[in-house]
């Protein structure tokens, strides 16, 4: 594999509900389908051991092309925290680390997400490519999420999710 570096994004997300209906939204395979990679109408495959060394999949399926978000739950400390890798092996085999952490409020609890994004380089790059990379992956990515965190929060807080947000 060519050379990489990483990248940290870290969003926060409230919620109206309590920490265990967001966490359970993060291991409910019938949840995932609806918000996580992918949308119930788009979603192809959803598997998912919510256990430590346990292996989750979505498939989706869009525009003729089926896109598969894979990775291993490494800690799963209900409601508080989860840690799990993502990969998308049609891309790049790349793996990036996420962490959610949820902590309650008076209203309901906060989400923490962290992801370290693992940006590969192409041959011959200079610093400033790199740097550009790095930024591209990361406001890309922050993007994906923004939208994904939406739906997650429309579906625990109202239990339907209304595309486009």
């Amino acid at each position: 594999m060519a050379n990489t570096s990483t990248i940290t994004l870290t969003m926060t997300k409230s919620f109206d509900v309590t920490a265990d209906k967001v966490f359970d939204a993060w291991l409910n395979t019938e949840m995932l389908k609806k918000w996580f990679f992918t949308m119930e109408h788009t979603n192809k495959v959803t598997m998912n051991e919510p256990r430590v060394g346990g292996a989750w999949e979505i498939v989706d399926h869009r525009e003729g092309k089926d896109y598969r978000a894979i990775g291993e739950y490494l800690e799963v400390n209900s409601p508080n925290k989860l840690v799990l890798t993502f990969e998308m092996p049609q891309f790049s085999d790349t793996v990036d680390e996420i962490t959610v952490e949820l902590k309650p409020t008076e209203n309901g609890c906060n989400m923490t997400f962290t992801q370290v994004i693992v940006v590969p380089h192409e041959e011959g790059w200079t610093e400033k490519d790199i740097e550009k990379a790095r930024d591209e992956y990361k406001t890309q990515t922050e993007q994906g999420w923004g939208y994904m965190f939406e739906g997650l929060k429309q579906l625990v807080e109202t239990g339907k999710i209304n595309y486009p947000f």
